[in-house]
C-alpha cells in the first residue's frame, strides 16, 4: 500500500450532507473487480449530464479542481451501503484525503485499508476549512499525519486526532497483508514448530 506522511493541494469543497456511496461510486460501475479505471465514474451522477457531456457546475469539473488531491465535505460522508468501490473511485481520480466531521464507518475503515487519510474535525474547523476550499487554486492545503495537523495557506493550523494503529499503517504504507507479513518470522516459527509436533498433518 501506498505510504501517506504529508500531502500538499488543492482541496475541492463539497458542502453536502450524507454523501452516500451511491453518490460516490454509482452502481452501474460496480461490475469491476480492478480497483483502476473508477475515476471516470466517481461523482458520475453529479459530474456528468444526461447525454454524457459534463457538468459545469459540479466542482470537480471546475477548472480550478480537476486536479485536487482532497475534498472537505459535508457531515456524514460515506454513508449507505457498504461498497469498497467508493474508495477505489476516490484513490483513482486522485483524492488522498477526506476532510469532514464525520464519516460512515465502514466507508472510514476501507478508505484507511486503500491508503486514504480520512479526517474528522470539528464544525467550526471545517468551516475554516471550506473557507480555504472555496479559494481554489490560488489556496493550497497541507496534511501531514506525523504531526497531526492542516496548514492553510494562510499559516492557520487545524489539529486533528487519528487512531494510533490507523496512522501507523498510512505512514508505513500497511494494509492488512503488509500487516501480516510483518510477522512473517513468528508465523514461519510457529508452522515449523507445528509441524515437528504434528508431522502427519
Amino acid at each position: 500500500m501506498r505510504k501517506f506522511t504529508t500531502l500538499t493541494g488543492v482541496a475541492a469543497p463539497l458542502p453536502m450532507i450524507n454523501v452516500d456511496t451511491d453518490k460516490i461510486i454509482p452502481k452501474q460501475y460496480l461490475k469491476t473487480i480492478e480497483r483502476t479505471g473508477l475515476g471516470k465514474g466517481l461523482f458520475a451522477e453529479m459530474r456528468y449530464n444526461e447525454d454524457g457531456s459534463e457538468n459545469p457546475d459540479f466542482v470537480l469539473n471546475k477548472p480550478a479542481y480537476r486536479n485536487a488531491k482532497m475534498i472537505v465535505a459535508g457531515d456524514n460522508f460515506g454513508c449507505g451501503s457498504s461498497r469498497e468501490h467508493a474508495p477505489w473511485a476516490l484513490a483513482d481520480f486522485g483524492i488522498r484525503c477526506v476532510i469532514s466531521t464525520s464519516f460512515a464507518d465502514i466507508f472510514y475503515n476501507n478508505s484507511f485499508k486503500n491508503g486514504m487519510l480520512l479526517i474528522k474535525v470539528s464544525p467550526e474547523d471545517i468551516e475554516k476549512l471550506f473557507d480555504d476550499a472555496e479559494r481554489g487554486a490560488n489556496a493550497t492545503l497541507t496534511v501531514d499525519l506525523e504531526t497531526q495537523e492542516i496548514r492553510g495557506p494562510d499559516g492557520g493550523v487545524v489539529r486533528f486526532d487519528i487512531d494510533p494503529h490507523l496512522k501507523h499503517c498510512l505512514l508505513n504504507g500497511l494494509d492488512d497483508i503488509g500487516l501480516t507479513m510483518e510477522k512473517k518470522d513468528s508465523i514461519g516459527a510457529y508452522e515449523r514448530k507445528a509441524e515437528a509436533a504434528r508431522p502427519w498433518l
